[in-house]
């Protein structure tokens, strides 16, 4: 079973520069989407074979996460549940029989750390919500975390330690959610490899340099382990400044 995440910042946009393309030659069984920036009916977009879920924010042009799935889940829910966070449609969570799929968009923390507390309010609030449906059965969770966990997932960690996406807070939160019961699909497969990113500035000519961050993540529930067969980035897909980042589970 197939599954690929992509922070497209800006779906309207990243279609104009292949997004159809890669979306339908990737075959996908679940093709979570975070930063759509789209409102209910801003978009057609033919998927034969897939239904839509899409959860956008109130604040038009902003956020907004999405998923296309193969299979029709058992349940859907959009959010969290707290309408601080919902308001801005950062998460979807698809239900079947042996998983639970959670597709997050978690909040930025800005320049200065300004929203760093919204941030760890979010991170608090998210693991709890995790930890609770692992209580119940297995969780693939997916997108764009926003934070570099470790030194090794980003180009200049000196050079950046404190800034939003690398502060010692972000990164304590990452390290909670692992401790809680989940891996990191990518560091499970491949726990040394360098110059391994998802995300590059549009500055400076950072991705032709590869100068890069990884924030985009499949994390799993620690019982899932054994069934990973392949963790990836596609870092050769342009069309955002993130590049999708894929799973596959041999159930």
């Amino acid at each position: 079973m197939r599954f690929l995440s992509w922070n497209v910042n800006g779906l309207r946009a990243c279609r104009q520069k292949g997004f159809d393309d890669f979306f339908f030659a990737m075959g996908a069984d679940f093709f979570c989407l975070q930063e759509t920036k789209l409102q209910e009916g801003q978009i057609e977009l033919d998927t034969p074979g897939y239904s839509q879920y899409w959860f956008s924010a109130e604040k038009k042009g902003y956020s907004g996460t999405a998923i296309f799935a193969k299979h029709e889940p058992i349940s859907v829910q959009k959010g969290l549940g707290l309408p601080e966070f919902d308001r801005e449609g950062r998460c979807i969570t698809l239900e079947y029989e042996d998983f639970y799929l959670v597709t997050c968009y978690v909040p930025n923390a800005q320049d200065e750390l300004k929203r760093l507390d919204y941030r760890l309010d979010w991170e608090l609030s998210f693991r709890n919500y995790l930890t609770e449906l692992d209580a119940k059965k297995p969780v693939i969770i997916c997108g764009d975390l926003n934070v570099a966990h470790k030194e090794i997932d980003l180009k200049n960690p000196q050079a950046n330690r404190g800034h939003p996406g690398f502060s010692d807070e972000e990164r304590a939160e990452m390290d909670k959610l692992i401790a809680a019961g989940f891996t990191d699909s990518f560091r499970l497969l491949y726990p040394e490899l360098e110059n391994a990113y998802s995300w590059w500035s549009y500055r400076a000519g950072a991705r032709a340099r590869n100068v890069g961050w990884r924030i985009d993540y499949f994390l799993i529930s620690d019982r899932l382990r054994s069934k990973v067969s392949k963790a990836y980035i596609c870092s050769e897909i342009l069309g955002s400044d993130h590049c999708p980042v894929g799973l596959d589970i041999a159930w």
